[in-house]
């Protein structure tokens, strides 16, 4: 898990916030679409973060599943390799083998969904920030097309700039 975050961290701290500068329109380094590259690009890899974080939990939770699997297979092959003392641990020693790397599959699944979803999350606080920002026409729009309501007719024209 902390190769996956250090990679994103990587590709996140790699895009370069001065080349959005020569698009900015004020001083503070805002460009023309209302945010700033962090919000542009960091939307796009939460998101695919978060379909990274979430195919890792379902292997770690398919792992389970089969250690598990494994352990009712033996349960029901033979019932006295399940047998528990009294501190609820597996008297076979295979047997408790098994069920510790299920519990343990199923902590790592939990946590990659679990962060997963908070990818997730955070995905989609960005896409509602950029969504939500005022974004300025561009100045250097040669024409654009007018459509007027009048009395008893609709104006459709192009307005030219110079």
């Amino acid at each position: 898990m902390s190769r996956i975050l250090a990679f994103f961290v990587v590709l996140t701290l790699w895009l370069d916030p001065s080349a959005a500068l020569a698009q900015a329109t004020g001083a503070a380094g805002v460009t023309s679409s209302g945010t700033g590259p962090v919000i542009r690009y960091g939307k796009w890899v939460l998101a695919a973060g978060a379909l990274g974080m979430n195919y890792l939990a379902a292997r770690a939770h398919d792992r389970a599943d089969e250690r598990f699997h494994v352990l009712e297979s033996r349960c029901f092959a033979d019932a006295g390799l399940c047998d528990v003392d009294g501190a609820g641990r597996y008297v076979s020693s295979e047997s408790e083998r098994l069920f510790q790397e299920s519990l343990r599959y199923d902590g790592r699944a939990r946590r990659w969904l679990f962060g997963g979803e908070t990818a997730l999350l955070g995905a989609a606080a960005m896409f509602v920030w950029e969504l939500t920002r005022h974004v300025p026409k561009p100045d250097n729009i040669p024409f654009e097309p007018e459509v007027r309501s009048l009395r008893r007719a609709t104006g459709v024209g192009v307005r030219i700039g110079f």
